[in-house]
């Protein structure tokens, strides 16, 4: 990487309950659990806009949208994403690279994971790569207490900015 590229690294887990809604990489799933947040707890967007936010120096998606702010209560996490990209453009950055793993005992993803990463390509313009893993029934995630995401993020400074 050379001085004007940069790389972060984004992490979120968000507990589940019965009676909530499960969203993930913008899909809504039919499925007994969801997050418990105060936007719509898309793990896989959040751990995204921390990973963009951190490779430009932007503090965490908890410094950009407060969870005790009411504008952002039930908004949907690719709008604040959106919002992201647009912080980022002002400081002079294009991403290259989004690098994503969902951290998920159930639902099993099957064929919700092309739409997932469509969902991502088309919001952010560029190739998106959405994996996933379970824990092998170990931990919270294991027993379907939790899910949770990671993202690697690349960015690049524009030539006249600085």
């Amino acid at each position: 990487m050379t001085d004007t590229t940069r790389a972060g690294i984004g992490l979120d887990f968000h507990r589940l309950t019965e009676g909530e809604s499960l969203v993930l990489g913008g899909v809504e799933f039919d499925h007994h659990k969801g997050t418990v947040a105060h936007s719509d707890g898309d793990v896989l967007v959040h751990a995204i806009c921390d990973a963009i936010l951190g490779a430009a120096s932007l503090g965490d998606i908890g410094v950009q949208f407060p969870d005790d702010d009411p504008a952002y209560k039930d908004i949907s996490s690719m709008k604040l994403l959106k919002k992201v990209l647009e912080k980022v453009d002002v400081k002079g950055f294009n991403l290259l690279n989004v690098d994503s793993t969902l951290i998920i005992q159930e639902p099993k993803l099957g064929s919700s994971r092309a739409q997932m990463t469509e969902n991502l390509e088309d919001l952010l313009g560029i190739p998106v790569n959405v994996k996933a893993t379970s824990t092998e029934r170990l931990g919270f995630i294991g027993r379907g207490d939790g899910v949770g995401a990671q993202a690697i993020a690349v960015l690049e400074k524009e030539e006249s900015s600085e």
